[in-house]
């Protein structure tokens, strides 16, 4: 039985989405982030490199006025080369607070971060 933490759970922990550019080493040179919200067609969409992934962050932050924040929730990694993060994310979203669950599947290559599949639950709640 192995123990410890999974390298490749460790590796997605040290993103920081206020920073991407500061941890280009967590990157594969070809990385391609996919989000996946209908409700967000302005944000929705495939965003290509580290310069894409940053202009992605960009774009949630200019949205939600700064206030966007990531809660991981629980992370598990699948064989050698898939993580499934569950998060719990909260905003605010013209000017209504609001959490929702996402699931982000990672898929990590040669220990770099090489693709992501950024699922965020379109039916929100309300945050208290």
């Amino acid at each position: 039985m192995k123990t410890g933490e999974h390298p490749n759970i460790a590796l997605v922990k040290r993103l920081d989405p206020a920073n991407i550019t500061g941890t280009p080493d967590l990157f594969a040179e070809n990385v391609v982030w996919h989000f996946f919200n209908p409700k967000l067609p302005d944000v929705q969409g495939d965003y290509a490199g580290i310069n894409g992934i940053e202009a992605f962050f960009a774009k949630l932050t200019a949205l939600t006025e700064g206030s966007f924040h990531v809660e991981p929730v629980n992370a598990t990694a699948i064989g050698d080369e898939l993580v499934v993060m569950h998060t719990r994310n909260s905003l605010v979203l013209d000017d209504v607070p609001v959490a929702l669950d996402a699931v982000l599947v990672w898929r990590i290559v040669d220990g770099r971060i090489a693709e992501v599949w950024d699922i965020p639950a379109v039916y929100m709640e309300h945050a208290a």
